[in-house]
């Protein structure tokens, strides 16, 4: 009842606004026609037209809606609505006098002034009370704060902020020449986003805001490096992704995280390809619960498949990512399977049900140390022979593309894990000449926060306190955010003609401990204060990934990100032994090293692995 009332009255204030407007626009029409000095007929036949135009004004301007709006957010096509009205009630008035056979002669000037005037007072008024709102009823305080950009997106924004009393902008920062000095909502493009220091000293400036979602990557992150420097907090949206779409609330604003400092430009997909291959198709995904799997999932949910099918050993995982996708996919058609990828009987049950066109295999142990010491023949077990399991039964039930979830620690292997994901890709080469399936497999580094990864260590080492433990201060890796990596997979899997291994182009490594510098910083603390500690390699661990062996050599695609690895093959003799291999029961770690240099051509376990 109370917003109900509060519309009312809302309602009621209008209207009483625009009919004072209409009588005030009538009486000034008569005062500028005759220069102020009013005769006294005109007088009076001003008072006997004002209730009349009056009325008929108010009524027209009730039958165009302009009562059903707000003042603060009027707009153009309220402006609209306003001079249409207006101009129709000019029309009618005439027409209405001369009905009436009133007898009054309303001069002719005052016709053309009233519509005018009355225009000007009613638009003006709307505009002027939304600047009011907008600017805070022109609020002195808040806290300063300046935005880097002066695009779209950043003036967007600006317009958020000058809604909220918790802010004061005091200009823009952008590169661009053409738009030094200009005005944008009311705030200055001060200079270029070098000068941050100095606009930072000169404002007091505590916090910025980075809206820059059209600027490649090493720019944005020039730009942060820059708000390190000057010791200021940098602020963004949720995502650059957010920004490009205008999606800009001030409620939305976050600080910087380490995902925007390592992230990449935009991966450009073929959808329209993806939509083929992916589109009323029934899909499935193995290890669905995983950091890879639940975001393949997300992305293969938006191209609305005919059926998505998760297979999943984790009943947690699973249960995840179900709810995920329940809520935000809430027309997609998915089941949740719980299986083995080494249980032959539970993965045909599956593929004979469901009939899977396209298939992700992206279950897998992955963790390096855990499979180094005291799981190695599960390792071998759960990549390799859970590999082949899934391979035949997608040759057996007419899967028409396989594509297997690789890794750079593939390449050159000096660890169980990465000795058995090698043998899956060889596992798939060895498969894909005896069939129709065809067969695609992607190797790609690591990916930001995915679980087991040093990121999510490193932010719970943090939160206690410190100290912070890298295993050596030259180790490097290659980063990329899980949307980049799924994405990437499903671009390879559409472009797979069978047999190829893609390469992702992973950027530029990272060391470690700067990483773990990043965190510190941008978790508000100094290096004295969380301290950075040396605990040596690790069993298995390499100081840098590779993602290509000695022996291979890469082939160009069309698409920047991907190129083609020209590897070492494998025959169906080759795989026949290996199943001799994989079906024994269990085997003891060492005795697992020393079979994987057989197998494995380029494998060169660490010494003291054992």
């Amino acid at each position: 009842m109370s917003m109900l009332r509060k519309s009312n009255l809302r309602t009621a204030l209008a209207m009483l606004h625009d009919a004072i407007a209409a009588a005030l626009a009538w009486m000034l029409a008569y005062l500028l026609r005759f220069n102020f000095e009013l005769p006294a007929n005109f007088m009076a036949e001003l008072q006997r037209t004002l209730p009349w135009i009056v009325v008929l004004q108010m009524a027209v301007f009730w039958r165009f809606g302009l009562y059903r709006g707000i003042w603060r957010y009027a707009s153009l096509n309220d402006l609209r609505r306003i001079v249409l009205a207006v101009l129709l009630a000019a029309t009618l008035f005439p027409f209405a006098l001369w009905m009436l056979r009133s007898g009054l002669v309303v001069p002719r000037s005052v016709l053309v002034l009233n519509p005018l005037l009355l225009m000007l007072i009613m638009s003006g008024s709307r505009l002027l009370y939304r600047m009011w709102k907008e600017t805070g009823q022109m609020k002195l305080s808040g806290e300063p704060v300046l935005i880097l950009g002066a695009g779209d997106a950043a003036v967007s924004l600006s317009k958020e902020l000058a809604k909220n009393p918790a802010w004061q902008l005091v200009g823009f920062l952008d590169d661009d020449v053409n738009k030094q000095n200009f005005v944008l909502n009311g705030a200055k493009v001060l200079g270029r986003i070098d000068d941050l220091a100095h606009w930072v000293d000169h404002f007091s400036i505590k916090q910025v805001i980075v809206a820059m979602p059209s600027s490649l990557h090493q720019q944005r992150k020039h730009v942060i490096q820059l708000c390190d420097q000057a010791q200021v907090k940098a602020l963004t949206v949720p995502s650059f992704d957010d920004l490009m779409s205008g999606k800009v609330a001030v409620s939305q604003l976050r600080a910087i995280e380490l995902d925007d400092l390592l992230g990449r430009d935009p991966v450009m997909l073929d959808n329209a390809g993806l939509q083929d291959l992916l589109n009323k198709k029934v899909v499935m995904v193995t290890g669905a619960g995983g950091s890879i799997g639940t975001e393949i999932c997300r992305q293969i949910a938006r191209f609305a498949p005919a059926k998505l099918v998760l297979f999943e050993l984790n009943e947690f995982a699973l249960y995840s990512i179900e709810q995920e996708l329940q809520q935000a996919f809430p027309t997609l058609n998915f089941v949740c399977l719980i299986g083995d990828v080494r249980d032959a009987a539970r993965v045909g049950e599956v593929f004979a049900q469901h009939q899977p066109t396209v298939l992700f295999h992206a279950a897998a142990y992955k963790h390096v140390p855990l499979m180094e010491q005291h799981n190695a023949w599960q390792a071998i077990r759960n990549n390799v022979l859970g590999t082949w399991t899934i391979a035949r039964a997608a040759q057996q039930y007419g899967v028409s593309k396989f594509v297997l979830v690789s890794t750079d620690k593939a390449v050159n292997p000096t660890n169980v894990m990465g000795a058995s994901k090698r043998l899956a890709e060889m596992v798939c080469q060895a498969l894909q000449p005896s069939g129709d399936t065809r067969f695609v497999m992607v190797r790609f580094g690591n990916v930001l926060g995915s679980t087991g990864s040093v990121i999510p260590k490193f932010r719970a080492q943090i939160a206690q306190g410190g100290p912070i433990t890298v295993t050596h201060p030259d180790i490097t890796r290659y980063f990329m955010s899980i949307p980049e990596a799924a994405q990437l997979v499903l671009q390879a899997g559409l472009m797979g003609q069978g047999g190829e291994i893609f390469v992702l182009d992973m950027g530029e490594s990272v060391k470690i401990v700067d990483l773990a510098k990043d965190l510190i910083r941008l978790s508000g603390f100094t290096e004295d204060e969380i301290r950075i500690e040396f605990t040596g390699l690790r069993p298995g661990e390499k100081l840098y990934e590779e993602l290509l062996a000695d022996n291979e050599h890469t082939l160009p695609t069309q698409h920047s990100k991907l190129r083609i690895a020209q590897a070492r093959q494998a025959d169906a003799a080759w795989l026949e032994g290996l199943l001799e291999w994989t079906a024994a029961t269990t085997l003891p770690d060492e005795q697992v090293r020393v079979a994987l240099t057989q197998w494995v051509a380029e494998y060169q376990p660490q010494q003291g692995s054992a």
